[in-house]
């Protein structure tokens, strides 16, 4: 049973009266609840990427603007989750995305923090089955617990198929994390325009609100031991 950050309980989120054998709530109650649901989601670091680091490949090849601008985001990871503020990686496939969105994964959870990942299609799939007769969880609930995580990574946005239903879920999904200011991290293939067109204007407004872009251009250097091409300079012509 976890220690109670506020000093005040045994760890089990209640204050006993002895005396008059009663028991009510204590303040530390709430943060265990959510971090129940969130551990209903948590996820881990896919195994190709857990060896991640800033000081080995294909990191210390990466961009150096879009590196540094990981790096002093986490440094200050504790703050920028208690703040709700995150990070997207924007630009071409193959170009390391992914690969830095999951320093900032790792980051988080070795700090301490819950922390979900999950591709766009899968997690609209996780919500679909939610209509299912076996499914463990219903819709809010499945909803609930994504909105409980410190952190919730989702990687290929824009990749999914678009219909109403998918605009509404992951607009409520971003929506209620962004009123919660709980953090997100993406990454996305598709250039602002085509993102909203792709995921809906107000899901865009809010995740630019939440989020510190990284742009990342460059060919696909997956073939290529990973390593990652520098990014066109800003303004140039695609």
């Amino acid at each position: 049973m976890a220690d109670c950050p506020l000093g005040r309980c045994d760890g089990s989120g209640f204050i006993y009266d002895e005396a008059a054998r009663t028991a009510k709530p204590c303040g530390c109650r709430p943060q265990r609840i959510a971090r129940k649901k969130a551990a209903a989601v948590a996820g881990r670091i896919p195994k190709r990427f857990r060896d991640v680091s800033f000081d080995r490949q294909p990191v210390i090849s990466m961009p150096a603007h879009a590196v540094k601008a990981v790096k002093t985001y986490c440094d200050k990871i504790d703050e920028r989750l208690a703040e709700g503020r995150g990070m997207y990686m924007r630009g071409d496939v193959g170009t390391g995305k992914t690969t830095l969105a999951m320093l900032i994964a790792k980051t988080a959870m070795t700090s301490g923090h819950t922390v979900a990942i999950y591709s766009l299609p899968r997690l609209l799939g996780m919500l679909r089955d939610t209509y299912g007769d076996n499914s463990a969880y219903s819709l809010n609930e499945l909803l609930d617990r994504l909105s409980a995580v410190d952190l919730l990574q989702i990687d290929d946005v824009g990749a999914e198929q678009t219909s109403a239903w998918v605009l509404e879920q992951l607009y409520t999904i971003v929506n209620t994390r962004y009123e919660d200011r709980r953090a997100i991290t993406f990454t996305t293939n598709l250039e602002d325009e085509a993102l909203r067109e792709q995921i809906g204007p107000r899901t865009v407004s809010r995740l630019h609100e939440m989020c510190e872009e990284v742009p990342l251009y460059g060919s696909d250097q997956r073939p290529d031991a990973g390593l990652i091409s520098y990014p066109k300079p800003y303004g140039a012509a695609a």
